[in-house]
């Protein structure tokens, strides 16, 4: 079962779905869900939510401030500290809704987002369990290894450039998500452009932009950092072995974490875990995870 819901983050409307099992009675256990970089809820987010739903788990699934149909202004405009607070507003909407039990609520996210709740599993005593699905760990030195010192040095640069031509009253310009021709683009490989052009099918609210000032929040987010905090929430990092996001960064950061936790290692890209057949193993893993420890 599917409705739509919405809840406040902060003075801003924040859009979603909540999906609960078709059988059996409430209060659920649920599960806390965003999407990643620029992505909204339509962008495969239901068929994790409804292989939850199968295992007798609720699922919010939201939108963030700024994206697809949740309010907010501006748009387009990624900010990792406004995201994790929509988290956990959605967690508090949670907790308050009759068909969910409010002392078995976990969090579920993916590359950004799998970055956004390892801080806020970190941060708030009341998510239960946390799946973090292909996350950032480190943005400085994700970029480092893709672009190599000198090219992220002079992104640096440009973005300095931006910063000041912002606070002498200019509109934040805007970049691509997501580039086929080789251009310059906030995600600029080639499966991230294969892939949102296939989600983008079921995703009419996707907009293939960003502001180009959110790639400084990206350099200046280290989510990992917060790893070892998360303990005693059970933890599972899923994660990609082929991944533009490096998977020594990754393996590192788990070694930090505290028990109970799980590494799960797939043989393939980042983007391999929303589609067949990896889907399976993914949302497997997953629905296990929270099935033991909610």
């Amino acid at each position: 079962m599917q409705r739509d819901i919405e809840f406040d983050s902060e003075g801003v409307t924040c859009r979603g779905w909540l999906f609960t099992p078709d059988r059996g009675a409430g209060p659920w256990p649920a599960v806390v869900m965003a999407h990643g970089f620029s992505a909204v809820k339509e962008m495969r987010l239901d068929r994790f939510a409804a292989a939850f739903a199968a295992a007798g788990l609720a699922s919010l699934v939201f939108d963030y401030r700024g994206f697809g149909a949740s309010d907010g202004t501006p748009r387009q405009d990624p900010v990792p500290e406004s995201q994790i607070a929509d988290y956990r507003n959605a967690i508090s909407w949670a907790r308050a809704c009759a068909d969910i039990d409010p002392c078995r609520i976990g969090v579920w996210g993916s590359s950004y987002s799998g970055a956004h709740v390892l801080v806020v599993a970190a941060r708030d005593r009341r998510v239960r369990a946390v799946v973090s699905q292909v996350p950032l760990i480190d943005g400085r030195r994700t970029m480092e290894l893709l672009a190599g010192v000198d090219g992220c040095a002079q992104m640096v640069e440009q973005l300095i450039v931006e910063r000041e031509r912002i606070y002498g009253g200019g509109a934040p310009a805007m970049m691509p998500v997501v580039d086929g021709q080789g251009g310059a683009a906030a995600l600029a490989t080639a499966d991230s452009w294969e892939w949102f052009q296939l989600a983008a099918r079921q995703a009419p609210s996707w907009r293939n932009e960003v502001t180009l000032r959110s790639l400084e929040r990206l350099l200046e987010y280290s989510p990992g950092l917060v790893i070892d905090r998360i303990a005693p929430t059970p933890l599972l990092l899923i994660a990609a072995t082929e991944d533009f996001i490096p998977i020594g960064l990754t393996r590192e950061a788990f070694a930090r974490a505290g028990e109970p936790k799980r590494l799960v290692e797939l043989a393939a890209g980042h983007f391999a875990p929303y589609e067949p057949p990896l889907f399976g193993t993914a949302s497997a893993e997953a629905t296990a995870w929270f099935t033991r420890h909610l």
